[in-house]
């Protein structure tokens, strides 16, 4: 975990790219101070709250999420003092969450199922026991405008992109953009309940605000250079998901005939699958927020890794 200054009294604290979970956070050091998202579990948690005291010298007194997944919110309850700031849909969605069952997923690196068990091991670095949902209770409609102490900062939703209650951080004077998951820098993205047109949209946002500096959900920092180039990604994969879909194939043989190019080196390309089967439920005609089989997905990923592998 690192922890970097990228504007005076602005930081982000970076988890190397490993992965499942593996997410950013931000620091706000001025008003109180406001932590931009926090952690899977708790141990990391603390160690982020460990990071932020270098410079902070009380607790920051307002937390906020950019929406509901776990990697950037089950450590809320470890700010008992704080604001908890999201949008409407994250707090309902949080409400629904189930730490005890990624636990449940966490045990199982001896299943039978060989997709499961690569799952569990993914999961197993992080520890969901202990988890107390604590969802935001200042609740963001389309735009919250805070004044931390003479620093702007706008809350803006953007969503349905990655999820549907996607929040973006934006600090004008400083030229600093928090993107939540909007954008996976140098990472296979993954998308949840949104779609293809509000994610390249929420893209757009992020590089009409010309930000100097971008905090991606997952990834290393970057510029403007980022979102345009997942931007490119998305719009690539959904054209090549219309053209076999349009040929009869299904999503995970689509998946697989895609050339991933400039693409393939991001860390865990497999991921694509998750684009492709919403290319192909928005080709249906079917609601963004429609429940999907996370599960189902995953088991085809690991079937996508191991083609890749043989090919």
């Amino acid at each position: 975990m690192q922890l970097q200054e990228i504007a005076k009294d602005v930081y982000a604290c970076l988890q190397p790219d490993r992965g499942l979970g593996w997410s950013n956070s931000g620091f706000i050091n001025t008003g109180g101070g406001l932590v931009v998202d926090t952690f899977w579990d708790l141990r990391s948690t603390r160690e982020l709250i460990e990071n932020y005291s270098r410079v902070w010298r009380e607790p920051a007194r307002r937390v906020l999420n950019t929406h509901h997944n776990g990697d950037h919110c089950y450590g809320n309850q470890l700010f008992p003092q704080a604001e908890i700031i999201g949008h409407r849909l994250c707090a309902v969605a949080l409400a629904h969450e189930n730490p005890q069952r990624l636990q449940l997923l966490r045990s199982m690196t001896n299943s039978d199922d060989p997709a499961m068990a690569e799952l569990a091991r993914a999961l197993s670095v992080w520890d969901f026991e202990g988890i107390e949902l604590t969802p935001p209770t200042t609740l963001i409609e389309d735009r919250l405008e805070l004044d931390l102490d003479g620093t702007a900062v706008n809350l803006i939703h953007v969503g349905p992109a990655h999820t549907a209650d996607d929040v973006i951080v934006s600090l004008p004077e400083q030229r600093v953009v928090f993107a939540g998951d909007v954008l996976f820098r140098l990472c296979t993205p993954i998308g949840w309940d949104g779609t293809f047109d509000g994610w390249i949209n929420a893209l757009d946002q992020i590089v009409a605000l010309d930000p100097e500096v971008v905090v991606p959900g997952h990834g290393p920092l970057c510029g403007e250079g980022g979102p345009r180039e997942m931007k490119a990604y998305l719009e690539y994969v959904r054209a090549e998901s219309r053209r076999h879909y349009d040929a009869g194939l299904p999503a995970l043989e689509a998946a697989k005939k895609i050339d991933l190019g400039p693409y393939a080196n991001w860390t865990e390309p497999e991921r694509i699958l998750f684009s492709v089967e919403r290319a192909y439920r928005e080709f249906r005609g079917e609601p963004f927020d429609a429940p999907i089989d996370a599960v189902a997905i995953f088991r085809g990923m690991s079937e996508l890794r191991s083609h890749r592998r043989l090919h």
